[in-house]
C-alpha cells in the first residue's frame, strides 16, 4: 500500500491517461510506419519502436499497480503534533547549524528539487513520530547526523 496526497494521486492518473491516450497510439503509429517499409528482419526503426512499446507497456503496468495500491490520505485528519507523512518539517543540523526544510511524501511524489522526500528514506524514517524540539539521530552513508526538529507544518 502506498500512502499519498490527493494531488499526487491525481497526477498519477493524469500520467497514466497521457501514456494510454497519447504515447501508446504514437508508438503504434511508429510501428505501423516501420512495418510498411518492408523487411522486418533488418529494420532498425521497427525494432526500436517495438522496444519503446515494451517499455511503455511496462511503465503503464507499474503505474496501474501503484494506483491500485494507493491509499489517499485525508489531510483534514493530519496534525502537526508530531512528524507524519505530508508534514513539512524544518530541521537544524545540530553539528553545523545548517537549516533545511523537507516535506515528507509518498515514494511516487518524492522530488528532492522541490524539497519533497519519500517517507521511505532514512531521513524521513528517522523523523516520523518526533516532536518540535526533539533531536533525531539519523544514519546516513557518511555516518550519524543529529537534526533538531524546529517546526512542523503543512
Amino acid at each position: 500500500m502506498a500512502y499519498m496526497s490527493e494531488e499526487g494521486y491525481k497526477k498519477l492518473l493524469a500520467d497514466l491517461k497521457y501514456m494510454e491516450t497519447v504515447q501508446r497510439p504514437e508508438i503504434s503509429r511508429q510501428i505501423a510506419e516501420a512495418r510498411d517499409k518492408g523487411d522486418l528482419s533488418e529494420n532498425a526503426e521497427y525494432d526500436a519502436a517495438k522496444e519503446a512499446q515494451g517499455m511503455l507497456e511496462m511503465k503503464i503496468s507499474q503505474l496501474k499497480e501503484v494506483i491500485a495500491a494507493a491509499k489517499i490520505i485525508d489531510e483534514s485528519k493530519l496534525s502537526t503534533d508530531s512528524v507524519q507523512i505530508l508534514n513539512k518539517v524544518e530541521l537544524k543540523n545540530v553539528k553545523n547549524g545548517a537549516k533545511m526544510t523537507y516535506t515528507i511524501v509518498s515514494e511516487s511524489e518524492a522530488n528532492l528539487k522541490e524539497g519533497k522526500i519519500s517517507v521511505n528514506t532514512p531521513i524521513a524514517q528517522g523523523l516520523l513520530g518526533k516532536r518540535v524540539g526533539d533531536i533525531a539521530e539519523i544514519r546516513v552513508p557518511q555516518g550519524t547526523v543529529s537534526f533538531e526538529i524546529v517546526k512542523i507544518s503543512f
